[in-house]
């Protein structure tokens, strides 16, 4: 995985699209830190791509979820607990 700054990202720009095809994947950086990821696209794949992206947030959202209940404590309730809590949560 190739890794762009954003500053090569403003000034190469053209470079960079034309690296992407082979690399399939860049990750741009600022100040050392990846905040973006570019990936090729073509109107047959957007919408695969796009459903597997979502997916992806969506699994690491659960895993985060569960990583927080995991450290809270939350993974030691019984089932009825987690079935009070649900009730008392619908009735706000």
């Amino acid at each position: 995985m190739k890794f762009v700054t954003v500053r090569d990202f403003r000034t190469s720009p053209a470079q960079i699209w034309k690296q992407l095809p082979e690399e399939q994947e860049m990750v741009i950086t600022n100040n050392g830190k990846p905040i973006a990821l570019l990936t090729p696209l073509s109107d047959a794949n957007i919408e695969d791509t796009l459903k597997a992206v979502r997916k992806a947030r969506a699994l690491n959202s659960v895993k985060r979820m569960q990583e927080v209940s995991m450290r809270n404590g939350n993974s030691l309730l019984s089932d009825e607990e987690i079935q009070n809590e649900i009730s008392e949560l619908r009735k706000g």
